[in-house]
């Protein structure tokens, strides 16, 4: 399935899920935990199918002998599941319409509790009687929509769906409601920088255990570089509220995760013991919070140990005992600073007043930075929160750093619009801005895998797009046949149109680059153990991709291995094939980009024709219809264009700001500061201060800006002409309503 055919499923669903909403009484905090179980038990029904023959086969082979297993048993370690005939998805969807659908899904959910403990008083039950105060039919509704997610969906796919439903629910709830709800590409930014690889993960404010997800599915891609098993993460989880607790254990299960989430009060309750625990942290803690009493938290070493945010004023001996911190945020940033291992890693959602705060808590701050804890911070657009409009920033911890540098970047003007109100990264953003981060920890190979995967990724894009951008072109030629005999402008679409010519020469120049930097097919190692003899590359060079490490290690060994990455001197060679591959291609889309500027000139210089024409002619309906169709043709030239040069301009934005393949700092993006630097903007952790900014030109010379503030004037007046049209075309008709002759 498609991302666009995901989207297209989950807004499917949505809307039926929503229509029936709008027939019970149900508000969203009710509606959804419902809705939640049955996206759960679909899952677990599909996976159970995947499983059954296996299951079923292996019960009759152990059948009457001394290894008879229960099914129950089997279906728990082939599949982590198991689902008596009555808790199937199809039993509950085909019974019939006068059965009590909410009892039977009760029914279902009760036995899966049952075989699978850790579920224990998770499913939701008694909530789908519910959904029957005004309309019994809802229950089976809601199954039938639900069927339509196919058979086949992987885990990451339901967890995909899941997360989309969580989203849509915080929106339903408004301000204050969903707050347990991160945007998946944030999440997803933050485990590509502190990159999860195994062990144990701590989300002390897990809402619906997203962070857990987005974990499990990072390890998941690198499994086959890493030689580990799913079974290397475990999670744990805290979370004030039950009902949220619920989504994030089935969740979990929804992603064949292992882990246990508690619902506990992190302020005042510890349950994991959680000092120096865990390999890694992720979490999104509720920001601004004024109300946690400070005597139950000042002696706590996870709050303690780096100092407590007070007040600025004493307390008033009435109001002594109970005092309040003035702000919670510097509590969460001390846990996740203590919860820590010797050599683990944090990430963390944060606002950004708390990157500047003042009196108690810049204290916090700067003993915090002195201590070298602190990794790097990165800035957030702002609008990438369903139910928060606050701007937010990440805190990123690192017990293992090798240096007392601290990376700053600012990502507030790297986004993609979703609708008016809401943005998110795209893949490929999460990719641009994880690698900064790469490049600063010496991971320069991922550089160069990256720039690979972009122009892998813009090759089949270029070839998706060729055909119907041709096709387009011959359309926009025929429309432009209509009797003006405006040669000049069928030229242009001919122009424009011929310019794909260059692709096969384009083609040849990547199939060479691939040629001369593919790794060889390694021979046996010629020998193993101590001593072992370098090994031989069959079928060409080792073209500054990656040499895999022989067995042979220890005294003795001459094997030049170069595990989990290239040699500087090898990046250096494929970054400039690279780059010159880049710019091999840069002229093509500037051409490009050129014949449309063309193309719209001539197309409106055209239009301009049609209106004359049909002024004289009286055929102003017929010419509109031309018009409409020209430029919705060329906006579909436009679309094709970009989305083929989407990937390129990736490439060109990356090799801009990292030449050489290695991190630098660049003005208005990242900065690696020194303490002194540090200490110079009084400990401030807001990366605005370190980057500066950059003022970019929009790279029109003044031609071609005059060009475009004539073209809109002349848009205007055509507007202005209409809109007086409309005028009069008002005032007759409210005369001849009036009956005023």
């Amino acid at each position: 399935m498609t991302p666009e055919e995901l989207k297209r499923l989950e807004a499917n669903l949505w809307q039926s899920a929503d229509t029936m909403r709008a027939n019970s009484d149900l508000k969203s905090s009710e509606y959804s935990t419902p809705v939640m179980g049955l996206i759960f038990l679909k899952f677990a029904d599909n996976k159970y199918r995947q499983y059954a023959a296996e299951i079923q086969q292996e019960y009759e082979a152990l059948k009457g002998t001394r290894r008879e297993k229960e099914i129950s048993e089997i279906a728990i370690e082939k599949c982590g599941f198991y689902l008596p005939d009555h808790a199937r998805y199809n039993y509950l969807l085909n019974l019939a319409e006068e059965e009590d659908i909410a009892k039977a899904i009760k029914a279902a959910m009760v036995s899966i509790e049952s075989y699978k403990p850790e579920l224990k008083d998770t499913l939701p039950q008694d909530e789908y009687f519910r959904l029957t105060r005004t309309d019994k039919g809802i229950p089976k509704q809601l199954l039938k929509n639900f069927s339509n997610i196919p058979e086949n969906a992987t885990g990451d796919m339901f967890g995909q769906i899941y997360e989309y439903f969580l989203g849509n629910f915080a929106l339903s709830e408004g301000q204050g409601g969903g707050e347990f709800f991160t945007p998946r590409s944030v999440v997803r930014l933050m485990v590509e920088i502190i990159e999860p690889h195994q062990g144990t993960v701590f989300d002390p404010a897990c809402g619906s255990g997203g962070m857990f997800v987005q974990s499990a599915q990072f390890i998941e891609e690198q499994r086959k570089k890493l030689n580990q098993s799913a079974a290397d993460l475990f999670v744990y989880g805290q979370e004030k509220t039950l009902e949220t607790v619920k989504l994030a254990k089935m969740n979990i299960a929804v992603n064949g995760l292992r882990g246990d989430v508690r619902q506990t009060n992190t302020y005042y309750e510890d349950p994991f013991s959680s000092f120096g625990k865990f390999d890694y942290v992720l979490a999104n803690p509720p920001f601004n919070v004024d109300d946690v009493n400070i005597s139950r938290v000042e002696i706590d070493a996870r709050f303690n140990t780096y100092g407590i945010p007070r007040n600025k004023t004493k307390a008033k001996k009435q109001e002594q005992g109970n005092e309040t911190v003035p702000n919670a945020n510097y509590l969460w940033i001390n846990l996740f600073a203590t919860s820590l291992k010797p050599k683990g890693r944090a990430a963390l959602v944060m606002a950004n007043s708390a990157s500047d705060a003042r009196h108690s808590e810049a204290d916090i701050r700067q003993k915090l930075i002195e201590e070298n804890l602190i990794y790097g911070m990165l800035t957030l657009p702002s609008n990438m929160f369903y139910t928060v409009t606050l701007p937010a920033t990440l805190w990123f911890f690192d017990h293992g750093k090798t240096d007392d540098k601290i990376l700053f970047i600012d990502a507030r003007n790297i986004f993609t619009q979703v609708d008016r109100a809401h943005r998110e990264f795209s893949t490929e953003q999460i990719n641009n801005i994880a690698i900064i981060s790469h490049l600063r920890r010496g991971k320069n190979h991922r550089f160069i895998e990256l720039i690979n995967n972009y122009f892998q990724q813009g090759m089949v894009k270029l070839r998706e797009n060729q055909a119907p951008v041709q096709q387009v072109s011959q359309q926009l030629i025929t429309v432009l046949n209509d009797g003006t005999d405006d040669v000049k402008a069928r030229e242009a679409a001919v122009d424009f149109l011929n310019l794909w010519d260059d692709l096969p020469d384009l083609e040849i120049q990547y199939q060479d680059y691939l040629q001369s930097f593919t790794p060889p097919q390694p021979s046996p190692c010629e020998g193993e153990g101590v001593g072992a003899i370098v090994p031989h590359f069959q079928g060409g060079t080792t073209g500054g991709l990656i040499m895999p490490r022989c067995e042979g290690e220890g005294v003795g060994a001459i094997v030049p291995h170069f595990q989990g990455g290239t040699t500087g001197g090898l990046i250096d060679t494929q970054n400039q094939a690279q780059q010159e591959l880049s710019a091999a291609f840069k002229p093509f889309f500037d051409d490009l980009h050129l014949g449309l500027k063309q193309l719209d000139k001539t197309i409106r210089a055209h239009e301009t024709a049609l209106a004359e024409k049909a002024k004289e002619e009286g055929k102003r309906g017929q010419i509109d219809k031309q018009v409409k169709t020209l430029k919705a043709t060329l906006e579909t030239l436009h679309t094709d264009v970009k989305s083929a040069e989407s990937f390129f301009i990736h490439i060109r934005w990356l090799q801009e700001r990292f030449p050489k393949a290695e991190y630098e700092d660049v003005t208005g993006l990242c900065k690696l500061a020194t303490p002194a630097d540090v200490k110079e903007q009084d400990y401030s952790l807001n990366p605005g201060r370190y980057v500066g900014v950059v003022i970019e030109e929009d790279g029109k010379t003044e031609e071609e800006f005059i060009e475009e503030i004539l073209s809109l004037n002349d848009e205007l007046e055509k507007l202005n002409q209409e809109a007086h049209q409309l005028e009069g075309i008002i005032a007759h008709n409210v005369k001849e309503i009036a009956g005023d002759n």
